[in-house]
């Protein structure tokens, strides 16, 4: 579309090439061919059309027309092109005023294609989302803001502000929605997929095209109150007939699903689990999936208004088929036990579900009837007679089951009301004679319950009701709440009664036989019938509690008295020395005596812990008894009780403390030493054994006898029993005679006596490598010196002995001083010590004979010298 430019040169001034003929020639030739270009190209323009129905096509059309026209434009407006053109106009050629007309269509078609371009390009991003977006729901979030961005192009467009323009356009919208709501709704795949998926579809298309004439008029409204005077007042058949035919199209689709999603999902899964013709349920869903099949298969387009007689025809089929036949099937198979609605009652559900069923035969027969060419067809004929014959049949298996009811009702209902509130159970395996084993239930029986709802939905249904049965109806809100108030009072009974021990029930004896005393008669004389049912309710509820309230401020009391107990029974008996790094352990003695002295501060602490429990027990005798002697006849067997839970608590204290004991001898920690000495002629313990042993008793002894200290209480009270003279003897009745005697605690004792024996058994063993040293001490010395005096061996004779006395002395020396065996540390550095100066008394006494012999051998020598000199 490049116009031709003159060959001819320029450069001169206007006026001056408007003078020369030959530069005038040659434009004006030039001039002829621009104007043939230009108007070529407008009528070219002018006359196409957008390609494809859709909006966008519209767009692009003016997007193409204004990038030509503009590409013209342009070049008009070069400079050479404009100078061209002042010379023509200068030399008064007559061509000037054709080309000038021309340039002018050009300038207002181009205005046009540029304004066009623009305002469409506001909604194209809206129009793309309609042409390609993913799913009918893009779509309809896309409808109101492109419904938006158009009144804004018609309020300040120059040329969409028409209806020749905007009405095409909408045109062009409306048939792309519903293109893509074609696509969605796919019959060929809808009935291949899942119901309820397809029931989404369907529904989201039909939204989607009632969307589309919703926000049309909104749309129209908005410009209107905006204060233009551009109203939208267009053909509402052009723009919306197509579609809203395809709302009614969606709409039978979806009853179609409708149908079989009920006659799937109610009906059939029903029977399988109650039919006695399981065969029957399979052909009728092969029948219900015969019915929708053809839907799959049709020649024509049914969203196409002109097939509309060939879908409705399609739709008359469907629901005579299902309607009535498979009706017909579906009331059979159910007749024994119908699928109920929910919350409906057996009976009346039934006959609910009967009318349901003749109702839904009874809408297709009325537009069965209302097309009486169909009627008057042999298949209307037959279907008539099926309906006919059917809904006898429902009726007559209405009037059985409401005949049954009412019979029935009358009959048990007031036998029912007759029943007592309450009735005995047990809820635990012991016998109810036991007090523990009270248990009441609630007596209201659920057939009552279920003969009050169907009294309700029987009058729904318009069925007479028998006056017995519509009292009890009209009573449903009071006996719920005499049930629910009952259920609360018999929880708050029984959680009450399973808090309390046997203990706490004997005490609370005259309360909880008052309180039976209150329940006995809702299991004995109230029923159902009687008017002093909330009386009865408020004055258990009372009793209980009070009831509860003195259980709880026992309970209160008794936690203080446990919390005591637990803190006498967790008492450490067993006390080690506190020792500092570098400290010696204690001897044997002193160890004992710590552990003793402990035990009688501890003592004194527990025992003040114990008087302090009689006081309690006398505030829960206040609390019951209405007294403070703390030997109230009341509160015998809970002073029994309490003094029993101390035997208990003491006897754990004890095994406990043994078991700790038994733990620290058996640990290989030593807390004690022993020293191990030489006495001639043993090696022994200091203390020894025996004593060591006698110790450990008496500590046991100790522990055990601390229960001497906890006196027990005169027999049905709490208070000590003072000392009694028994044959001039003073005797004091405690706890002692009792735990002493325990399996428990002698089966501990005799263990921590085992376990010391064992231990001592076990040192001793220890002390035997010792032996090879007693002939240091066992020997007679002087014996063995005599003899060596009388023997008077050589000197190597004498190294010998000497060498193994200094040997043994030496190797005392490197033996350890200390053993840790358990709890006990052997100190053996006195026995080495003796050891030792054994071995040194022997190289002494050895050394003093050898000297002595030696001098005697020597002066015998000197004697001899001197005898031989004075022979010479």
């Amino acid at each position: 579309l490049k116009l031709r430019m003159p060959t001819v040169n320029l450069d001169r001034e206007v006026a001056v090439l408007a003078t020369v003929p030959g530069v005038v020639q040659s434009l004006k030739s030039c001039a002829v061919t621009w104007q043939k270009l230009i108007s070529g190209v407008l009528e070219k323009q002018l006359e196409k059309v957008p390609q494809g129905n859709g909006p966008l096509a519209e767009i692009n059309l003016w997007r193409e027309n204004n990038a030509t026209l503009r590409a013209l434009t342009e070049q008009i407006k070069l400079p050479e092109v404009q100078k061209v053109l002042e010379i023509l106009q200068e030399a008064e050629s007559e061509f000037t005023g054709a080309l000038q007309i021309v340039l002018s269509d050009l300038k207002k078609h181009h205005m046009e294609a540029q304004d066009n371009a623009k305002f469409l390009s506001t909604v194209e991003r809206h129009l793309k989302n309609l042409s390609t977006g993913t799913g009918v729901d893009v779509i309809s979030s896309v409808i109101p803001s492109l419904l938006n961005a158009l009144r804004l192009v018609w309020i300040m467009s120059r040329y969409y502000n028409k209806d020749a323009r905007m009405v095409p356009f909408l045109e062009r919208i409306s048939w792309e929605i519903s293109q893509r709501v074609r696509r969605v709704v796919d019959l060929q795949t809808l009935f291949k997929q899942d119901i309820a998926a397809a029931k989404k579809k369907i529904t989201e298309a039909k939204n989607t095209l009632e969307q589309w004439k919703k926000c049309y008029f909104t749309t129209c409204i908005q410009v209107e109150e905006s204060g233009s005077k551009r109203y939208w007042k267009f053909d509402v058949k052009r723009l919306f007939e197509k579609t809203d035919y395809m709302v009614s199209i969606c709409q039978d689709l979806y009853d179609i699903f409708q149908v079989t999603e009920e006659l799937h999902n109610i009906f059939i899964p029903e029977l399988i689990t109650v039919t006695e013709n399981p065969k029957g349920v399979d052909e009728l869903q092969r029948e219900v999936n015969i019915v929708i099949s053809p839907m799959e298969d049709l020649t024509f387009d049914p969203f196409s208004m002109e097939n509309a007689r060939e879908w409705a025809i399609v739709m008359e089929e469907f629901r005579e088929d299902v309607l009535v036949e498979i009706v017909q099937q579906i009331f059979v198979e159910n007749l024994k036990d119908p699928p109920l609605y929910k919350n409906h009652p057996p009976v009346a559900g039934a006959i609910s579900w009967s009318r349901s069923l003749s109702h839904r035969i009874r809408q297709t027969i009325t537009r069965f009837q209302e097309e009486e060419e169909l009627l008057a067809s042999e298949r209307g004929q037959e279907v008539q007679q099926i309906y006919l014959q059917l809904t006898k049949k429902m009726e007559e298996y209405e009037g059985q089951k409401y005949h049954q009811w009412r019979e029935r009702t009358e009959h048990v209902l007031p036998l029912l009301l007759k029943d007592n509130l309450l009735t005995l159970s047990s809820a635990t395996d012991e016998p109810l004679t036991t007090r523990k084993g009270v248990y009441f239930a609630l007596n209201f029986s659920p057939e009552i319950q279920d003969i009050i709802t169907e009294t309700k939905y029987m009058e729904q249904l318009g069925l007479p009701i028998p006056e017995m049965a519509r009292y009890v109806a009209l009573q449903e809100d009071k006996y719920l709440r005499y049930t629910n108030k009952l259920k609360v009072m018999l929880n708050r009974y029984h959680k009450l009664m399973d808090m309390m021990n046997e203990a706490e029930i004997k005490l609370l004896d005259h309360n909880v036989q008052e309180l039976w005393r209150i329940l006995k008669a809702g299991y004995k004389r109230l029923t159902w019938k009687s008017v002093g049912i909330g009386e009865f309710i408020v004055q258990c509820t009372q009793t209980i509690g009070r009831l509860e309230l003195l259980v709880h401020q026992i309970h209160h009391i008794s936690e203080d008295l446990s919390s005591k107990l637990q803190s006498i029974e967790s008492a450490n008996l067993f006390k080690l020395p506190h020792l500092k790094n570098g400290d010696k352990l204690p001897g044997a003695k002193e160890f004992f005596d710590y552990v003793k002295c402990e035990q009688a501060k501890d003592v004194e602490q527990l025992v003040t812990k114990y008087s302090a429990i009689p006081q309690l027990l006398i505030e829960v005798e206040r609390r019951v008894a209405y007294t403070n002697t703390g030997k109230s006849p009341k509160l015998a067997s809970y002073y029994a009780y309490w003094e029993n839970r101390i035997y208990q608590m003491l006897t754990q204290l004890i095994v406990k403390n043994l078991q700790a004991f038994n733990a620290t001898v058996l640990a290989n920690v030593p807390v004690l030493q022993i020293e191990v000495v030489l006495s001639v002629p043993e090696i022994t313990l200091q203390p020894n054994a025996t004593e060591i042993e006698k110790m450990t008793v008496q500590s046991i002894q100790d522990c055990v006898e601390i229960t001497k200290h906890f006196i027990r209480w005169m027999h049905g009270t709490c208070i000590e029993c003072p000392p009694q003279h028994v044959k001039d003897e003073v005797v004091t009745f405690s706890f002692y005679s009792d735990v002493s005697q325990s399996p428990l605690v002698i089966e501990q004792a005799v263990l921590i006596t085992q376990n010391v024996q064992k231990l001592l058994a076990s040192l001793r063993k220890c002390l035997n490598q010792w032996k090879k040293y007693d002939l240091l001490w066992k020997s007679d010395k002087d014996a063995v010196l005599n003899r060596l005096a009388a023997e008077k061996p050589p000197c190597v004779t004498f190294d010998d002995h000497l060498q193994f006395y200094m040997k043994v002395a030496q190797e005392v020396t490197q033996q350890p001083l200390i053993k840790d065996e358990q709890f006990i540390r052997l100190q053996l550095a006195p026995l080495a010590s003796a050891v030792q100066e054994n071995a040194k008394s022997w190289l002494m006494s050895l050394g003093k004979l050898l000297n002595t012999l030696a001098r005697e051998e020597l002066f015998s020598l000197q004697n001899d010298i001197r005898v031989g000199v004075f022979s010479l």
